[in-house]
């Protein structure tokens, strides 16, 4: 398998598993006996706390949850703090405090609602550790106020990472409602003009009413026609509106495969283009990679965040060409990228076929 085959396969696994490796190695560099003592250190302790069973767990509860880090951020930054906090009020002062800092610009790039007061309380927590040190050793106030702006700039870094994606994803949309507006005045332009031409052949054909009646039909065929492909780009402005999602689920099982939609949690306002769009390549590719298959759509709204997963059971039959180009798949993977979050898609472990996707509430729409 290529380099780019690997990468992609990476891409499709969870953003938990992605982060996973980070947190195992700094946790193995973080129990190496010999690095202890040579990691951050902000007070001098007398006596220090041997290294033992309390050491290891301090050491796991500092370093492991960076694989939850951009799942859940701040869990991650408590975690990571309470363990930070352990390490330097025992003076075991492990490579484990790298730690923090990861997770500090983690936060800044994914937290996405309260942000000042996330930012309000891990100042205060530091300032607590900063006192529970001064009373338990010797520590300097220049240490301190350097390493406090040393995790603020870590915190800006994140947030700066946050501000480039939602410029990207400002981008896309903009990109996105171009298009949209292209394909608008393409329609509008076509078909009425089309009725216009034909309104006009009309009035010259009273003297042939079977000939006028074909051209009157024209008319209203055209008309017809215009009013649905309007509807088309108003349900890709508005997907939500009028319960799309079930229309479209009511759809591909009329063309022939079972459908279950499960829906969790209420919707956010504006957050269900991509959602839908999610779902209808999701639909799109269990048609042709196990149509007839039972088929389910479970989608799971957050407070900040949405999941869409899409699955077959492998039993259906695969109506699609070799070596298919997918153009639809890498478009939608790179549209959510922008957005900040994450997708996949291809053959489930089980059999048949499966997509997921983890949307940003504030990036949705």
């Amino acid at each position: 398998m290529s380099f780019a085959g690997v990468r992609e396969r990476w891409r499709r696994y969870d953003v938990t598993v992605q982060d996973l490796p980070l947190a195992l190695l700094l946790t193995a560099l973080a129990l190496v006996p010999d690095w202890h003592r040579h990691g951050t250190r902000l007070a001098e302790l007398v006596p220090v706390r041997p290294f033992g069973g309390w050491g290891v767990l301090a050491i796991a509860v500092e370093c492991l949850p960076l694989a939850i880090r951009r799942r859940w951020p701040v869990a991650a930054l408590v975690l990571v703090f309470a363990g930070f906090a352990a390490d330097q009020l025992c003076g075991w002062n492990t490579l484990g405090g790298t730690a923090l800092p990861i997770a500090l610009v983690s936060a800044g790039a994914h937290v996405t609602r309260r942000r000042p007061a996330l930012a309000v309380v891990a100042s205060a927590g530091f300032l607590g550790l900063a006192a529970a040190l001064a009373r338990a050793g010797q520590l300097g106030f220049d240490v301190i106020v350097l390493f406090y702006l040393v995790l603020g700039s870590m915190w800006v870094v994140g947030a700066g990472l946050r501000r480039n994606r939602w410029h990207v994803a400002e981008a896309a949309r903009a990109g996105e409602r171009t298009r949209i507006a292209r394909e608008l005045h393409d329609v509008v332009t076509h078909h009425v003009t089309a009725m216009v031409v034909q309104a006009e052949a009309a009035r010259y054909l009273t003297a042939a009413p079977e000939r006028l009646d074909g051209a009157l039909t024209a008319v209203s065929g055209a008309g017809r026609q215009a009013i649905t492909d309007l509807r088309h780009l108003l349900d890709l402005l508005d997907p939500g509106h009028g319960g799309e999602l079930r229309a479209l689920v009511e759809q591909t099982r009329r063309a022939g495969q079972p459908v279950d939609l499960v829906e969790r949690g209420g919707p956010p306002g504006g957050a269900d283009v991509t959602v839908y769009r999610v779902a209808r390549e999701g639909l799109t590719n269990a048609l042709k990679y196990d149509h007839g298959a039972r088929t389910s759509v479970i989608v799971h709204y957050r407070a900040e965040e949405i999941d869409v997963r899409i699955s077959t059971d492998g039993t259906g039959s695969s109506s699609a060409s070799p070596g298919g180009g997918g153009r639809g798949l890498t478009g939608l993977r790179e549209r959510v990228g922008t957005l900040g979050g994450d997708f996949s898609a291809g053959p489930a472990a089980g059999g048949g076929f499966l997509v997921t996707a983890r949307i940003p509430v504030g990036a949705a729409s």
